[in-house]
């Protein structure tokens, strides 16, 4: 049994809602909500669980990861197909590269504790927050727009003819992007890519309507 701790909107969550659909997995999905009561991800039957209070959280064969990109890899390689990863080193590294860029680069700073604090701690206003979230987005799109025309690998995704873990990584940014309300319409290779992804069932039925917990 594959248990996921997930939240609706968890930009992490979808990520590996994403991997266990393109492995065809069957899991338990464990809502984990965010925002209500202060959030059960600080309650202590969670923390429990993960120390660190955050979602997403694997359970598989009597063991616990957290971290998205890590959980991914591991499903990579518990579960070898279809791969993740492409089958040579430099490959490898250039997907590792590309879904770090909008893993580690973008996403923290975007998050909704981040958020949270530039509220509660500096005051800042709706405007003042999407300006912030703005900034972060074109920054690292931009980066990444750039290095998805000078180093194409062929195939319609982020690295080839199959989508791998970097397209798991941008598909929920350029959500993200959208739900602020941020232009990335000058982005025209990663539009292409985040269109070629949602075309596949996977990447649907992960999408945050389609979770059971969404609002």
């Amino acid at each position: 049994m594959i248990r996921l701790h997930s939240y609706w909107r968890s930009t992490a969550a979808y990520r590996v809602r994403i991997a266990l659909n393109l492995k065809n997995l069957d899991y338990e999905l464990m809502p984990v909500h965010l925002v209500r009561d202060g959030g059960e991800q600080h309650k202590p039957a969670f923390r429990g669980l993960n120390p660190q209070g955050r979602v997403p959280l694997l359970e598989h064969d009597g063991t616990r990861i957290s971290q998205s990109l890590a959980i991914v890899e591991y499903l990579d390689e518990v579960f070898k197909e279809p791969p993740l990863l492409p089958d040579d080193a430099h490959g490898r590294a250039r997907v590792r590269s590309l879904a770090q860029l909008v893993a580690c680069d973008i996403h923290p700073l975007n998050n909704l504790s981040v958020l949270a604090y530039l509220k509660g701690e500096f005051g800042a206003d709706k405007d003042q927050v999407g300006e912030w979230y703005g900034h972060w987005i074109e920054q690292g799109f931009t980066a990444l727009e750039q290095r998805l025309n000078s180093e194409d690998a062929g195939g319609e995704f982020c690295h080839g003819a199959r989508p791998g873990i970097a397209d798991l990584c941008l598909v929920p940014q350029v959500y993200n992007a959208r739900r602020f309300n941020i232009d990335i319409g000058s982005y025209h290779r990663i539009l292409e890519i985040d269109s070629a992804c949602m075309a596949l069932p996977a990447f649907q039925r992960a999408a945050p309507e389609r979770q059971p917990d969404a609002e």
